[in-house]
């Protein structure tokens, strides 16, 4: 057996860190890992990375939703048309108009894909009876920074041009993502306000799930979480340089929205993971909104990892804190219970 007292610093703090996950988020925590793709490691490639996950099982039965749709969705001048899914709730438990909701998929900018967030997509709609657009963006790094971003933000244009179609209240889009789509829900509301040629439509709330918002990945959560929480810095360290190529500016604020202007960008809804490297940043971002005059709320719950919200159907955490995001998505309805304000 290994001397405790002879554990190296960095060591003895991953230990002691993995103290802080809820007992009952650690078999999922631990079994994810153990799916996932060693990336920066013996994963390199990212076309064996998405192999490898579309190997690995997923839910039998989808949760079933009022309808699903397929279809594309004009792109950003000069790019091909962005595929997107759109799900509407159950009109008889949710009659309209409803809030509609633009969602960017999570994957580090290279493996989400619409099909792999169909489970997420369903809970959150039958969670908030919204009408959700799922964005098939392109990936890194066929298309590096910045083009998931222009299409984020071509989708979010199309949707609010097409709100009635949808049955979409006119006063309750909302913008949202997990993880780096949280990232692209920020940085298009950045796009469509700072940049000449670009007017996005009202926006009514941002939705940033554990969002991974600041490339230089230099906070105190990217060293005390650096691993065994499932998605490790070294994870992250790969899907940046994926995302930026070499030429890439990380800097950017359509790069890293934690580096942006947050004055005048809409109300936000920010949820973060204790054990998640990402915690730090997310929780800065929410400091940062409210120190411009934005309202924002930060729902933090600490004994978490990154990518728990998807395991509501096990995790009475994450059914608890889907339930809360669902009402605030309800709430931004015109005539909703709390007319348009954040609630949760």
């Amino acid at each position: 057996m290994t001397d405790p007292t002879a554990v190296t610093d960095a060591t003895a703090g991953t230990a002691r860190a993995a103290d802080r996950l809820d007992p009952a988020a650690r078999p999922y925590a631990d079994a994810l890992a153990a799916l996932f793709p060693d990336l920066g490691g013996r994963v390199t490639d990212a076309e064996e990375a998405r192999r490898i996950l579309a190997a690995a099982p997923r839910a039998a039965r989808p949760a079933a939703v009022g309808a699903v749709e397929d279809r594309e969705v004009p792109g950003p001048p000069g790019a091909p048309p962005v595929p997107v899914r759109v799900y509407h709730p159950d009109p008889e438990r949710w009659p309209g108009p409803r809030p509609t909701v633009v969602f960017c998929h999570g994957g580090g900018w290279v493996l989400g894909d619409l099909d792999g967030y169909d489970a997420t997509a369903r809970a959150l709609c039958r969670a908030s009876g919204a009408v959700l657009v799922s964005v098939g963006y392109r990936r890194a790094p066929e298309a590096r920074f910045p083009a998931a971003v222009h299409d984020a933000y071509a989708v979010l244009c199309w949707a609010g041009a097409h709100l009635a179609e949808l049955g979409g209240d006119p006063a309750a889009l909302v913008v949202a993502g997990d993880s780096a789509g949280g990232n692209l829900a920020a940085a298009s509301l950045l796009l469509a306000r700072d940049h000449p040629g670009y007017k996005g439509p009202a926006v009514a709330l941002q939705v940033l799930i554990y969002p991974c918002l600041d490339a230089a990945q230099d906070t105190g959560s990217y060293r005390s979480n650096a691993e065994g929480y499932f998605l490790t810095a070294a994870h992250l360290r790969w899907f940046w340089e994926q995302y930026l190529g070499p030429d890439g500016d990380g800097g950017d604020p359509l790069a890293s929205p934690l580096a942006g202007d947050p004055r005048g960008l809409p109300p936000a809804y920010v949820v973060v993971a204790g054990c998640d490297p990402l915690r730090d940043e997310g929780e800065a971002y929410h400091h940062r909104l409210l120190g411009a005059g934005v309202r924002s709320v930060l729902d933090s719950h600490p004994g978490m990892f990154h990518g728990f919200l998807a395991l509501a159907g096990v995790l009475p955490q994450a059914r608890e804190a889907l339930a809360r995001l669902g009402g605030v998505i309800d709430s931004t309805r015109k005539n909703g219970k709390t007319s348009g304000e954040i609630g949760g």
